[in-house]
């Protein structure tokens, strides 16, 4: 049987385009929800270390398999910056972030998250803030890697660097140079 089924699409086609992103946009909050608390189930037992650790390897796997099923659905023929960003927006983890902004020009891109939602949610909490750089670069570079593995990514500022209330991480990518 294949997937999605006949009897899925046909029950999702009867949905208005606006429930259709209701429930898109349901579904990619779940899937943050449910990294969220296997998140804070490792790290109750196991520890912060142990927990971004783990989160760090599941996510960089993830940049990889998000890239290359984007690409093919997106029909992203390039290896370029411009497409790696465009890309990029359209990932869970971009999708989820309330603040957002981005740029690129064929030599370098910029992505930055300025109203972050998961750091939001755990400080509401009382969890404090999540130094989730090692996380998200080991995404980012795995992500990129999809799309030119001479792209580098730069961390110019994420958790647990400093940040401000209104620019929480910022990612450069550029072709790494061969002098």
């Amino acid at each position: 049987m294949s997937w999605p089924t006949k009897e899925d699409i046909k029950m999702l086609s009867k949905l208005s385009k606006e429930k259709l992103f209701e429930l898109f946009f349901l579904h990619v909050r779940n899937l943050w929800r449910v990294d969220g608390l296997y998140f804070l189930g490792i790290e109750d037992r196991f520890g912060t270390q142990a927990a971004t650790e783990i989160d760090a390897n599941c996510w960089k796997t993830m940049g990889r398999i998000e890239a290359k099923e984007l690409k093919t659905l997106l029909g992203i023929k390039s290896n370029g910056i411009p497409e790696l960003i465009k890309t990029l927006k359209h990932t869970s983890w971009a999708l989820y972030q309330v603040g957002k902004e981005s740029e690129a020009t064929e030599e370098r891109g910029i992505f930055r998250v300025t109203d972050c939602r998961t750091q939001k949610t755990r400080i509401e909490k009382g969890l404090g803030v999540f130094p989730c750089k090692l996380v998200r670069h080991g995404f980012l570079q795995s992500f990129a890697g999809e799309f030119n593995p001479e792209i580098e990514v730069i961390c110019r500022r994420c958790p647990p660097d400093k940040h401000s209330e209104k620019l929480w991480c910022e990612w450069e990518f550029r072709k790494r140079s061969h002098v």
